[in-house]
């Protein structure tokens, strides 16, 4: 398969992935990948298309005027909305995640920040913002430049009242930290009188969960286990 193929089966098992966790069965949510050609377009998935079924053929390539250039059919007009300007401020991702879920979104109506109260909370550390801004519903490119000027440098973002977004440099990345991110939101959910580690800790455990090629190993896990 060249790039492209690769990228649209990598994305399909991405959207697979979330609907095996529950995620998207109202259509909410919307994973992003970056064309390898044409890289001012994006591809999405066909809106009404379930995620447990997505097939490349699926996907819609859009410009950054939102115009489809392959593929045919509509999109989630908030996805465009989010992914355009975030894909179109950082060079260096490929792949924006977002969507729903059990405990990002109640996480998100706390209005706090990640903490490095577990393991997996520590490949957050310094690394996630959160986008204090009344506009959970996002209507417009505009909303989408907030969100990509919060999220800055980072690799994650929590979106008040919202939910949770991660970005990466492919979706196997975007995907896998977007599934941990879920599992940090559960625990600070649960944990309400967690008490974080120290910075110097947090810092040492982040370097080894974000060493080279750990982000693909747990995506590869995510499809064994769940596709």
């Amino acid at each position: 398969m060249d790039s492209r193929e690769t990228m649209l089966e990598e994305l399909c098992n991405g959207y697979r992935i979330f609907a095996a966790h529950g995620w998207g069965d109202l259509g909410d949510g919307h994973i992003s990948a970056r064309d390898p050609d044409r890289t001012d377009c994006f591809w999405l998935l066909r809106y009404g298309v379930a995620f447990a079924e997505a097939e490349p053929s699926d996907f819609v390539l859009l410009n950054a005027e939102g115009l489809v250039v392959e593929g045919s059919g509509d999109v989630n007009k908030a996805g465009f909305f989010i992914h355009q300007p975030l894909l179109a401020a950082r060079q260096d991702i490929s792949s924006v995640a977002h969507t729903h879920t059990q405990w990002g979104t109640p996480f998100s109506a706390e209005v706090r920040d990640v903490e490095p109260i577990t393991q997996e909370a520590c490949l957050f550390f310094e690394d996630c913002v959160l986008f204090d801004d009344e506009e959970v519903q996002v209507q417009s490119l505009d909303g989408g430049s907030r969100i990509a000027q919060s999220l800055g440098r980072n690799g994650a973002i929590i979106l008040r009242n919202h939910g949770l977004l991660t970005v990466g440099t492919d979706v196997a990345q975007s995907v896998s930290r977007f599934v941990m991110l879920e599992r940090v939101a559960e625990a600070h959910i649960k944990a309400r009188n967690a008490q974080p580690i120290s910075g110097q800790a947090a810092r040492r455990a982040k370097q080894d969960l974000s060493r080279e090629g750990a982000d693909r190993s747990a995506f590869e896990f995510l499809v064994k286990h769940h596709l």
